[in-house]
């Protein structure tokens, strides 16, 4: 739960509003209905997606949203799961009065342990699911980034810490300005590494 709060709040305080919910979504899914962690989830998810809304200037849906997130999010604590909630309510208490505001002003960031954390402050868990979160969001096929991530937590319980799928993924995720070139580059490492573990499948059988 912990990384899967964190990799979203990462994401969209980097602003991909759209791509955040897909670091909280699966998890939810799997949330008992009503549950705290389920309704912190779903207000997030309607949260960021009201701010895309509003973004895109779909007021009405931007609107409808921030009333919806208001709902999940107003029992729980102003610090549940260490997300800072009472600044995300009062943002969603304006965009329900104004979802234009957002064209005069930048999104709230999402506060979590006390940081306002961005990508270039993930680990590596969070930076894995983020990675993926964002291929996807990108255009990029998330397989060979799913891959990869599989390789780094190997290499890494191996004691390998200068794996080259760990530091891929940390370039993928936070170098905007060179994400396909890392892509290409974290593809072909993947496709080299799955093809020697094919010709070693089954020798000694």
């Amino acid at each position: 739960m912990r990384d899967r709060v964190r990799a979203g709040v990462a994401i969209y305080n980097d602003g991909y509003y759209h791509a955040a919910h897909d670091a909280w979504e699966e998890h939810w899914l799997d949330l008992e209905d009503g549950t705290d962690d389920e309704l912190l989830l779903h207000g997030l998810i309607q949260f960021t997606a009201a701010v895309y809304h509003a973004r895109n200037r779909n007021w009405e849906g931007a609107t409808g949203l921030a009333e919806s997130a208001l709902e999940y999010l107003s029992g729980l604590p102003a610090d549940y799961r260490d997300v800072r909630l009472e600044p995300i309510r009062r943002a969603l208490e304006m965009l329900t009065d104004d979802p234009s505001v957002l064209e005069r002003r930048s999104p709230p960031p999402i506060g979590h342990e006390g940081r306002t954390p961005g990508l270039a402050d993930l680990d590596l868990d969070t930076t894995a699911l983020a990675a993926v979160v964002l291929a996807e969001e990108l255009g990029f096929d998330p397989e060979p980034v799913d891959r990869a991530r599989t390789y780094a937590r190997r290499d890494l319980e191996a004691g390998d810490d200068d794996s080259r799928f760990i530091s891929l993924l940390f370039d993928f995720v936070r170098e905007d300005d060179h994400r396909g070139l890392v892509y290409r580059r974290l593809s072909q490492h993947a496709e080299r590494r799955q093809a020697r573990e094919a010709d070693v499948d089954g020798l000694f059988e």
